[in-house]
């Protein structure tokens, strides 16, 4: 089996688990894994702007931090990670299980079109040749399995004038200021641009960690967005946890004492605890159950929504006290996780401080000294940084062509129609991680990816084991899921008017990027793959379904020294009962 494995952006790291599990159980495989980044880390190696992911990311539970369920890490430094940090801990993944051999760095997929007659993917892939200069050379693939995610094509904004900005203009997605190494630490940024004035473009999680790094001058905020304050309850205490965007919700009606003093370091003793591999076994697994326990909170009217909501604006309000003007325009009228909820210690303080405007008036256009606002005042700026997100319409910019020459493009318009994550109709044997309906609103994100890898993993066997040229999803099996999809939003918080990158940016419309229920809901239903839903076509045009039965023995019968009685090393023993 040739397998070809494409990660870019937020999933990229799709390539560090699916390389291992595609090595680990499918025999006699050929695999490239095609990475467009420089080095390993997908966003985490990309994103290099002030406080990147420094603060928003839990380290010990899969969720919103980056740790798998087969390599663990007990050292880690922080309750929230840095971006190198996590960034070392991918590298470990791929050193660990020997992985660079496979992966082919700054090798960009620039088309992907399906070969009826082969029943192969044939791919197109750029690379740098020395010189400036980019080449393009052809490759293969019986199975292509796809890490190319919602927030892997950052955009800059629609605002008139931008390009004629006469001072540093940068996105947070590619944070280059020209000073420096583009790897050069943020606080040098910091440091030299102390007698800027910066602006900033968004209240986004990126602008929500920038603003505080930066102390900015002036944020344009055009939306709200809910806060949610890094308390620790007598229950995160016991964890030994600070605060993400689940455990904000799980713990909004715990206790915070009045002398508490919020850090995010963990203590030697932390440390030394967590390399007992029993504790941190049992501390990893209360913990992620803690985590997958708040899905109600993206359900209308729930208690714990409803709960969740007084509480946070009640924070909210105590730390925009002194600025309360902020509060009435920041805190949503929409439900608590309605859009990606965000922990952001620092951002609120940030706001009230002397050097800081918050302006929320409509910009009107940029100018080559600054910004004007709708309302006629000009501010003027040297550095404007715009986090203003990432293109989410799933369109990738380049062709995938499926059978009888259909575009992936036009399956994806004017929403993305996908079967149960993974799989398209009419893109045989092709599958992939993190695409559309594949994030979760609550819970663990990476065990979702964990489970999208094993289903491509075992399709990838039933068409080595079954002889078979293609697997292809009906569309009417898709067309169900959709339905489903449509049927269950209706019901939750998502569906409630705020602007959303789960909603391709806009305020009302489809769902496209969460599964349509918990991430353990996700998990139960990607487990068992209903082959059903799949056309399958046998190679060689056998008509016999049965071909792949071949001649009545095994290849361990008719190869000398092998193992006969393997079975013997697989018994599941049924548990004996206590007396």
């Amino acid at each position: 089996m040739r397998v070809v494995v494409v990660g870019a952006g937020f999933s990229g790291m799709s390539t560090l688990v699916a390389a291992p599990r595609f090595l680990q159980h499918v025999k006699n495989v050929r695999l490239t894994v095609y990475e467009a980044c420089a080095g390993i880390g997908g966003t985490w190696f990309s994103n290099k702007y002030p406080s990147s992911v420094t603060r928003t990311i839990l380290t010990h539970c899969l969720c919103i931090q980056y740790q798998l369920t087969f390599h663990e890490k007990t050292d880690w430094s922080n309750f929230y990670a840095t971006g190198s940090d996590i960034k070392t801990y991918l590298e470990s993944v791929v050193d660990k299980y020997n992985l660079r051999p496979f992966i082919k760095l700054e090798h960009r997929l620039t088309s992907a079109i399906y070969a009826e007659d082969t029943g192969k993917w044939n791919l197109t892939i750029q690379r740098p040749s020395g010189s400036g200069v980019v080449e393009r050379f052809e490759d293969s693939a019986d199975v292509l399995f796809t890490g190319m995610g919602g927030l892997s094509r950052w955009k800059w904004p629609d605002i008139d004038g931008l390009d004629t900005f006469g001072g540093k203009l940068i996105h947070s997605a590619n944070w280059d200021t020209g000073e420096g190494d583009r790897g050069s630490p943020w606080e040098e940024t910091v440091k030299s641009w102390t007698n800027k004035r910066v602006g900033v473009i968004g209240v986004g999680s990126s602008a929500i960690q920038i603003v505080p790094a930066l102390q900015t001058r002036v944020n344009y905020v055009r939306g709200k967005t809910w806060i949610c304050a890094p308390f620790l309850g007598e229950r995160a205490q016991k964890l030994g946890m600070g605060s993400t965007e689940a455990n904000c919700m799980m713990f909004f009606f715990a206790s915070l004492p009045s002398n508490h003093q919020y850090t995010d370091k963990f203590t030697d003793e932390d440390k030394q605890a967590y390399s007992d591999a029993a504790f941190y076994k049992a501390f990893r697994r209360d913990l992620e159950s803690e985590l997958n326990s708040v899905h109600v909170v993206t359900l209308k009217g729930h208690p714990v929504q409803e709960g969740g909501r007084a509480a946070f604006k009640a924070e909210m309000l105590q730390r925009l006290a002194t600025r309360p003007a902020i509060a009435d325009h920041l805190i949503p009228d929409f439900p608590v996780a309605c859009r990606r909820l965000t922990p952001g210690p620092g951002y609120l303080e940030a706001l009230c401080q002397d050097n800081v405007d918050f302006i929320t008036t409509p910009i009107k256009r940029v100018m080559p000294n600054g910004i004007e606002t709708v309302d006629g005042n000009i501010q003027e700026l040297d550095v404007i940084v715009c986090a203003t997100g990432f293109d989410t319409s799933y369109q990738l910019g380049f062709p995938v062509v499926g059978r009888g020459g259909i575009q992936l493009s036009d399956k994806y318009s004017p929403h993305p129609k996908v079967y149960m994550s993974v799989a398209v109709d009419g893109f045989p044997n092709w599958f992939q991680s993190l695409g559309p309906n594949s994030a979760v609103g609550s819970g663990s994100l990476l065990i979702v990816l964990e489970k999208q890898v094993e289903y491509a993993v075992q399709a990838t066997l039933k068409l080595q084991r079954e002889h078979l040229k293609s697997m292809d999803v009906k569309t009417e099996a898709v067309e169900d899921w959709d339905a489903y999809i449509e049927h269950h939003f209706a019901k939750t918080v998502f569906s409630e008017k705020c602007r959303s990158w789960y909603k391709q940016g806009k305020e009302d419309g489809r769902v496209v990027a969460l599964w349509p229920g918990s991430c353990l809901h996700a998990v139960r239903a990607l487990e068992h793959p209903r082959w059903e839903d799949y056309t399958c076509e046998p190679i060689d045009g056998h008509k016999n379904r049965f071909f792949w039965a071949g001649n009545g023995m095994t290849v361990a019968e008719e190869t000398p020294g092998a193992d006969r009685a393997w079975y013997l090393d697989q018994v599941d023993f049924p548990p004996v009962p206590l007396h």
